[in-house]
């Protein structure tokens, strides 16, 4: 059973965006995948470096939409992304040092990161998307 599951309530109308997010909830599906096997150390590496990787990509692509249909809370949107991505960064950097304890923080965070974060705040420029023809 996935630790996280893709709704259509999570959709923001825009099929790219909707897209990408289907994959970040992949993320802390494979760390519990992995968990529940005992191989959870093994991937978090590898998974953080993808993690990292892909949010990235993710938010570039998703803020040249904002731009593109002048979204007016992209610069609050763009600061949040520099936010998430700290916390991403700071994971990264706690799993080089060694912390046993990370998978099971770094699934939680997922999940309380980006339900909320495309529930509440993506959801709020689907709208202005959709209007300058970006679907």
């Amino acid at each position: 059973m996935p630790f996280m599951t893709w709704d259509n309530k999570f959709s923001v109308g825009v099929k790219a965006i909707d897209d990408q997010h289907t994959v970040l909830f992949g993320f802390p599906n494979d760390l519990h995948d992995a968990m529940l096997k005992g191989e959870g150390s093994k991937v978090t590496g590898p998974l953080l470096k993808k993690l990292a990787d892909y949010t990235r990509t993710h938010f570039v692509e998703e803020e040249k939409m904002m731009a593109a249909a002048s979204y007016p809370g992209l610069s609050e949107h763009q600061a949040k992304h520099r936010e998430l991505m700290k916390h991403v960064d700071a994971y990264a950097l706690r799993f080089e040092h060694g912390e046993a304890t990370l998978n099971l923080h770094l699934m939680n965070f997922l999940r309380d990161w980006l339900t909320p974060q495309i529930l509440k705040v993506d959801h709020q420029y689907g709208p202005c998307l959709k209007e300058h023809g970006i679907k």
